[in-house]
């Protein structure tokens, strides 16, 4: 199994803590974390893909990096963070890149996809529906199913309250530990994430994301033209089987939707090795 390499990416003002594995001249891929990850996250999926001939880079990002942890919401802009995405590709070398993002990770890829289409090989996105998609099943209401986005989405509101870090870190995380918990998270990696975030420091970096967002950020973002896998679990707590399904009308280019049976949001921790498979065989499409 290919070791992971710590390494420093230096952006601007911030250095970027990240995770390196695989051999330098392999193609690229950039793997993004979404909340209350980190690079940790894809610590059983990252050497697969290494193993397989790939140079994979993980990074803490924005917020999560403590040398990378601006204060402001507005630091947190979708643009912004776009912008973070290709300051890495550029600062390791990379004209072109396979892109792939989970949870807030896999919309900030969307968005890096939409935006920056000449620098995408391909994008494997999972969770995380395309923003589009999200906005217009949020918008529909219950499914014949029951299912209703807005539901599922109604703790981003708590999230980008100013009370979310004291609500989130009272009594010792008994909150953060529930959510993670009854989300379908593993015990190891909720611990972790939980160990992670004692501080509200650490915490505001985190829930700056929902902050800095703005729902008017899908607009225009255009349809994707890289090669597309997105994979969704069927128990994902957050994101429902509508924004799912409608995301293949967002891609213009050779698409792969595979929907995991009985698998929760958690999808890098829980099948890290279903997820490297299926990545693995989308990389290597022609």
């Amino acid at each position: 199994m290919s070791e992971l390499t710590p390494l420093e990416l230096p952006i601007g003002p911030y250095v970027f803590d990240a995770v390196a594995a695989g051999p330098t001249d392999g193609e690229p891929v950039l793997l993004l974390h979404g909340f209350p990850e980190g690079a940790w996250a894809w610590r059983f999926v990252q050497p697969q893909l290494a193993d397989a001939g790939y140079r994979v880079v993980a990074p803490d990002q924005r917020g999560y990096s403590p040398r990378a942890r601006p204060t402001e919401p507005s630091d947190f802009t979708i643009e912004t963070l776009v912008g973070d995405v290709v300051a890495f590709a550029d600062h390791l070398g990379w004209d072109t890149f396979h892109l792939v993002g989970h949870d807030w990770g896999g919309a900030l890829a969307w968005h890096t996809a939409g935006r920056h289409p000449e620098r995408i090989r391909t994008l494997s996105v999972v969770s995380t529906p395309h923003p589009v998609a999200f906005t217009r099943a949020k918008k529909a209401g219950p499914g014949p199913d029951g299912e209703d986005q807005a539901t599922k989405s109604g703790y981003i509101d708590t999230f980008r309250s100013p009370e979310a870090e004291d609500l989130i870190l009272a009594d010792d995380r008994a909150l953060f530990r529930l959510l993670l918990d009854g989300s379908g998270l593993d015990a190891e990696s909720a611990a972790h994430y939980v160990d992670r975030f004692a501080t509200r420091e650490a915490m505001s970096g985190a829930l700056n994301w929902y902050r800095g967002a703005d729902p008017a950020d899908a607009d225009g973002l255009g349809p994707i033209t890289a090669p597309t896998l997105y994979l969704w679990g069927t128990e994902d707590i957050a994101l429902g089987r509508m924004a799912a399904e409608l995301t293949a009308e967002q891609v213009e280019a050779p698409y792969r939707f595979e929907v995991l049976d009985g698998v929760s949001h958690w999808v890098p921790e829980e099948v890290p090795d279903v997820a490297a498979t299926m990545i693995l065989d989308h990389l290597a499409q022609p």
